[in-house]
This record gives structure tokens, sequence and C-alpha cells, in this order.
């Protein structure tokens, strides 16, 4: 991996800042509808580089992962700390410090009343199928008040991040909701197109995915990569039974 990789642009210290000053404590307000399976990989260590460089440029802003270090980054994604200081660490933390968000409290607490959440173990509560079709299912709606909607978590207080990798989309109404009177939202279509084709947006949401999995439970890729040694063992220690079986009962008719 190269330096350059995780190089931030300009545009998305930007969208740092400006998501700071939009994003609501309610981004994880509770909603309804059907999932799509994320297909994270945690073995996949340029995924979880990837969704690393993405969080930090687009998430961070407003969202802490104060459960997780910038050296636990580096060791478990394979980078060195000059690579986690320079293009990740965008707050001036020390390196063994926690991910602490961008945006002063003062200023959340003006704007929002409160800190927006920290998402450290958001995937634990979620799930990592929850988090891949909340990212891929906002939509622009006008009579919110920041001017988007999402579909899995209904009157969300939140606008879409990634709204210029993956366009713009708008709603398709269907029936009216009995209970609330509303139309229903019955699939979104693209209005305006974004920097990334339909593919390579699911690629980003996934990579975004993976990497608060592994935020979530950083032992898990090590105890990933454990598992297959474990099995090992336990083959060859069933294999040694075995023999040991065979010899104590050879001369048992």
């Amino acid at each position: 991996m190269t330096k350059s990789v995780f190089a931030p642009t300009l545009l998305q210290r930007a969208a740092v800042l400006a998501g700071g000053m939009l994003l609501s404590c309610a981004a994880l307000a509770a909603g309804g509808g059907a999932t799509e399976q994320a297909g994270t990989d945690l073995g996949d260590r340029a995924s979880l580089q990837r969704g690393a460089q993405l969080y930090m440029n687009y998430c961070s802003g407003c969202h802490s992962l104060k459960y997780m270090r910038y050296s636990r980054l580096a060791e478990d994604l394979g980078l060195s700390e000059e690579m986690v200081m320079d293009n990740l660490n965008l707050t001036g933390a020390k390196f063994g410090e926690q991910v602490q968000v961008a945006m002063p409290e003062e200023g959340a607490e003006q704007w929002f009343g409160k800190m927006p959440p920290d998402l450290s173990v958001i995937s634990r509560v979620r799930g990592s199928d929850w988090i891949y079709t909340y990212l891929k299912s906002f939509y622009l709606d006008e009579s919110r008040p920041l001017g988007w909607n999402n579909t899995l978590s209904p009157n969300v207080s939140m606008p879409n991040p990634l709204w210029q990798m993956q366009g713009i989309l708008r709603p398709v109404h269907g029936e009216k909701d009995e209970t609330t009177g509303e139309a229903r939202v019955e699939r979104l279509e693209l209005a305006t197109p974004g920097t990334e084709n339909a593919q390579q947006f699911e690629q980003t949401a996934r990579d975004i995915t993976a990497f608060l999995e592994y935020v979530g439970e950083p032992a898990a890729i090590k105890r990933q990569s454990l598992g297959v040694w474990v099995i090992l063992f336990l083959a060859f220690f069933t294999f040694l039974a075995w023999l040991l079986k065979m010899e104590y009962w050879k001369d048992v008719k």
C-alpha cells in the first residue's frame, strides 16, 4: 500500500467539516425495512484499510470511535505510524490516543443539544447488514429539515455524507400507509449520478461497514486467523486419540 491511498483530498476534508455541522445525534433512530447482506470479510485487509480511510474522511467529523486507538489501527490493519498519523488522524491526537470526534463538543451542544453518538460498537448493536443497507438508503426529501431521508430509518435527522459518490436518489412512492397517511416509498431511483457507479458505491458502503465491524470487535481478526490453527490442532489430537485407542484395544477380541 502506498501512502497516497490514504491521502484525503480537500473535498474530503471539507466533507468532514460540513458533516460535523450537519449530522444529528438522531442518526441511529430506530427504523424499519428489509436489510441487504453486507458481504463483509474481515480477512480482506485492503477493504478494512479503505474503510478506515472513508470513515475518517466522511464520518469522523461527528462520530468518534472512543474504544479504538490509532496505534491499534496501525497494528491490526498493517499500517505504519506515519501512514496513520499523516492520513487517518484528522484531529491532531497522539498515536496512542483514541479516535475522537473532530467536531468540538461546545459546537455540538450548540447545534444539536448533545454530541452525535459514538460508533465504536454500532456493528454489535445494529449488525453489519443494517449499517450496509443504511448507508445505501438515503434519498432526497425536501420536507425534511436537512433535505434527506432514509428508507431503513425513516425521518432520520442526518444528511447523506456519501452523496457525492453515490449520487442523489429520489423516491418512487406507492400506496399510502394506513397508519401515517403518508405514501410509502416503494423504491429509489437515481436522479443525479455520483462519482461512482452502483457497483463501486456498493463496495464503498461494504468497506465502511467492514471497518465498523472490525472496530466493534478488533479481536475478531486474530480469532479468525487462530481458528485455522485450532482446527488443525483438533484434527491432529483426534488422530493421536485414535492411534491410542487402537493401541489399547488391539488385543481385545
